[in-house]
């Protein structure tokens, strides 16, 4: 069930589904440690509070939360880069000092005691103040960091809502409920139960509204879709229609004249993220799959990336349920450079994606839950080293990358400035396929380090109708010397039943701790 997991639709009803008896409601056979830990049996503990034993590579720095099994969710950064997180099993705010490497847990005294919530958007406003949701009890929260005090805010629900991600964009906050199939906007100077919302319903019935993202013209843009059966993209131009309503006697107005809906690709079922660079592209991140898509609204042209294949150690694959592993991008947004950062929720990875150099580098988390992954041989011992910590938020402050482990109870870094152990070099940066063909490609792969790199293997991802064949004399892993750059030769060719279209395929290695990989863009005509 971990793999298919409600085709990456993480909500905590979704939990309960896939793993029955999850609910402590459910058990009364619980533990009496004092801790967080006792919201779940005993036997269940160790998949959803894990080990909280924090690891490192050279290029990830992990922190383990002093309180056991607080199940931290979402998170940001202050000015001062001070990191705030969400614990969706205490209902508390935690501040990490990078500084100290020091946490505070501020107790919230408005939480119903064993009260569980997954807490999926989080945003620092300039008066120092922290907005969250709360989907457990339909909330927005609000809490001071100066005053060190909670508010909680009723979300208006009307059957079956989910308020998921939040962004404070100037004098307004702007939510999505995830089930609810609406925007809803409100005044971040309310306080108290009674608010005041105005909530915009989506175009597509029966669907559901996720992340959203903000252009240069602040039109918001979403997608509605159903589960495994697609959906649209919408542009709202949120300015055209407040002040419309503004200038006309009427409270709403008919939204199809403020919107544009764009269809999705076929292959795209579950686009869970989006954001919008400085250049206008909007970026999507798909859920049930190994690709994330970007969208020009000029041409109105989607394309389609890959991701490398996850490592074996994040989906154990013992039984040999797994045929076809995949990595599941979340979240997406952009860093001040122009780069695409998300996470690979299945991979265990944050990802960084260079739109300008066409290349992605892929940091491996090292934590791993085996709960949560096919990491049983059957004597029931779990392996070492397998599973996945469930990343399900980052947040990014300058070239450091914040994220959550959430059944792990670490906190995380990423550190991008820290210099690459290998360069990818292509041939060329694009080739021509035509349905039926085949072409042959070279690329290098160099040590940038003075040492030999060990363990390396390739990355060679493509889509369903474009198969790469590497040589046969490449062994499975290899050893990368310093002085020794090494040529690869591979084939590539498109299926007789090719769509033509613009696709990229990703060529690159592998180490055990990070993947560096570069696009090449195929033509099929």
């Amino acid at each position: 069930m971990a793999f298919i997991f409600l085709g990456g639709i993480m909500v905590t009803s979704g939990v309960v589904i896939a793993f029955p008896g999850v609910d402590p409601g459910n058990n009364p056979e619980m533990t009496n440690t004092g801790t967080p830990a006792d919201n779940f049996p005993f036997e269940q503990q160790a998949q959803f509070c894990g080990s909280s034993n924090a690891k490192s590579t050279n290029y990830v720095k992990e922190f383990s939360i002093p309180t056991l099994c607080t199940n931290p969710l979402a998170i940001v950064t202050d000015y001062d880069g001070n990191v705030w997180f969400a614990e969706t099993n205490t209902g508390k705010i935690a501040k990490f000092d990078p500084i100290l490497e020091t946490f505070t847990e501020y107790d919230n005294m408005l939480w119903p005691p064993g009260g569980r919530s997954m807490m999926w958007g989080i945003d620092y406003a300039p008066d120092g103040s922290l907005w969250y949701t709360d989907e457990s009890y339909d909330s927005i929260w609000k809490f001071s960091t100066i005053d060190e005090t909670y508010d909680r805010l009723s979300y208006p629900s009307e059957g079956d809502s989910l308020p998921q991600k939040l962004r404070i964009d100037g004098s307004q906050i702007i939510v999505n409920d995830f089930t609810g199939n609406k925007l809803t906007f409100l005044d971040p100077n309310q306080s108290g139960e009674d608010v005041n919302y105005l909530s915009i319903p989506s175009p597509v019935d029966d669907s559901v509204t996720a992340d959203f993202a903000l252009d240069a013209d602040d039109n918001v843009w979403f997608t509605n879709w159903l589960f495994q059966q697609g959906g649209v993209l919408v542009k709202f131009n949120q300015n055209g229609y407040f002040e419309s309503v503004a200038n006309s006697n009427e409270q709403f107005l008919p939204l199809l004249d403020f919107i544009e809906i764009y269809q999705l690709p076929v292959s795209l079922l579950t686009p869970n993220g989006a954001v919008v660079t400085d250049d206008g592209i909007l970026w999507l991140a798909d859920t049930t799959s190994s690709s994330f898509f970007s969208f020009n609204p000029t041409t109105e042209e989607f394309t389609q990336y890959v991701t490398a294949d996850p490592l074996p150690s994040t989906y154990g694959n013992q039984t040999g349920v797994v045929k076809t592993p995949i990595s599941r991008p979340y979240w997406i947004e952009s860093d001040d450079q122009g780069r695409i950062v998300f996470n690979e929720q299945t991979a265990n990875n944050i990802s960084v994606m260079d739109p300008k150099l066409q290349s992605l580098v892929e940091y491996n988390v090292p934590s791993k839950n085996p709960y949560w992954a096919d990491c049983d041989p059957g004597n029931g011992v779990m392996i070492d080293d397998c599973g996945v910590a469930q990343i399900f938020d980052f947040t990014i402050d300058g070239e450091k990358i914040w994220f959550t482990e959430w059944v792990e109870n670490n906190i995380g870094v990423v550190d991008t400035s820290i210099p690459l152990p290998l360069e990818i070099q292509l041939e060329s940066d694009s080739v021509i396929l035509t349905p039926g063909n085949s072409i042959d490609f070279d690329f290098v792969i160099s040590s940038t380090s003075q040492n030999d790199l060990f363990g390396v293997s390739l990355v060679l991802t493509s889509h369903e109708f474009l198969n790469i064949i590497s040589p046969s004399d490449i062994p499975t892993s290899f050893q990368l010397d310093s002085d020794a750059p090494r040529p690869i030769g591979i084939t590539i060719s498109a299926s007789e039943d090719a769509v033509p279209g613009t696709y990229k395929v990703l060529l690159g290695a592998q180490l055990s701790d990070i993947a560096i990989s570069k696009y090449v863009t195929v033509t099929i005509e």
